[in-house]
This record gives C-alpha cells, structure tokens and sequence, in this order.
C-alpha cells in the first residue's frame, strides 16, 4: 500500500513541498515516506513526525487528521475551539457547501493562537495557499503567513494541542497521533492513484 503514497520517499516530499524544510531540522532521505517518518518518531525530535504527516497527506486529509487528533484532546480545549473543530468537521464533509466555506472563512478570522484556530486556518488555506482577503486580528493577513501551505497550520495546530498535554503522556499521545497519519497516507494513496487517471 505505502508504494502507492503521492510521494514514495522523504526526498521526493521535500522536493515537492519546499516548505517543510522551514520547519524540520532533520534531511530528506531517500528511505520510504512511511519508514522515514517513524524513524522520525524513534529520532531526537520526535515531533518532527508530526510535521511530517502534516505535509504527507494530501491538504483535506491532513485537515481531518488534526481534526482527529485534537478530537482526542477535547478536554483540554476550550469552547471555541469545539466551536472551530465544528467547523471544521462540516467543512471536511462538504467542502464546497457555500454555507460550510463561509463558516470556515468567519472561523478563518480568530487569530490562529489555539489548536482549533490553527486547523480553522489550514480548512480555509487548503484550496489556495494564502488567506485571500479574510483578516486576522481584524487586519489584512500579514504577508509573511501567505506563502505557507495549510500543511504549516495543521502543524501548528497539532503541536498547539499536544503541547497541552501531560508531559509523562507526550509521548503517547505523539506515537498514536503518527500512526493515525499514517494510517490515513496509506488509506488515501488509493484514492490518489485513482484521481490521477
């Protein structure tokens, strides 16, 4: 199954999507995508897998990964995340609901300081890479977040969320949030290959 991902090793990820680079410290390979990202999670910085997984899925999918991951987490978010994750949710099923995209677009306006406002964010840069008009704390969006893929906010927001949890469960929670991405690569490599014909 792993053959069929839409980027066969870390190299061809970094190649394509020039930005992780801005945010791992560890080089591409030419190892397997999947066997590079748990020897991330065996590495020095293991969230750095998480980082990772964000970039390898395809951008909804990663969307709903951290959507997932920080289901998990719900005790320790606040209502307003609940109320993005919502969002968020109906988003994923129906992206191009006019009635999901604007919710999405008003969510899109919290300043991304929390988990949920950071996976709000990647929903509404999925489909062109850049804020596109929404202001975030009440201004025009600064210029230096427009070039990020929504990969950099669903990072952000997963580690935002796993940061809050109890340093003796970290790591477990880390492992379990890697593996369900990579569970979710592999689950959408078929539909990939199915896309590109």
């Amino acid at each position: 199954m792993a053959n069929g991902l839409r980027f066969k090793t870390a190299r061809d990820l970094f190649m394509a999507c020039p930005a992780i680079a801005r945010e791992m410290r560890t080089l591409p390979t030419e190892q397997p995508s999947i066997e590079f990202c748990r020897g991330l999670l065996a590495g020095r910085v293991p969230e750095e897998a998480i980082t990772f997984c964000a970039y390898l899925l395809p951008d909804r999918a990663a969307v709903w990964w951290a959507h997932e991951c920080l289901s998990h987490l719900s005790e320790l978010l606040d209502g307003t995340d609940h109320e993005l994750l919502a969002h968020v949710r109906d988003w994923v099923g129906e992206p191009d609901s006019p009635r999901h995209r604007a919710a999405v677009s008003q969510a899109e306006a919290t300043p991304p300081k929390t988990p949920g406002a950071w996976i709000a964010l990647a929903a509404g840069w999925r489909d062109n890479g850049s804020v596109a008009g929404v202001s975030v704390v009440g201004a025009e969006a600064p210029s230096a977040l427009q070039p990020f893929p929504a990969a950099h906010a669903v990072n952000a927001g997963v580690l935002a969320g796993l940061a809050r949890v109890a340093l003796a469960d970290r790591f477990a929670v880390l492992s379990a949030f890697v593996e369900m991405g990579i569970q979710m690569a592999e689950i959408e490599a078929p539909r990939q290959s199915a896309d590109a014909y």
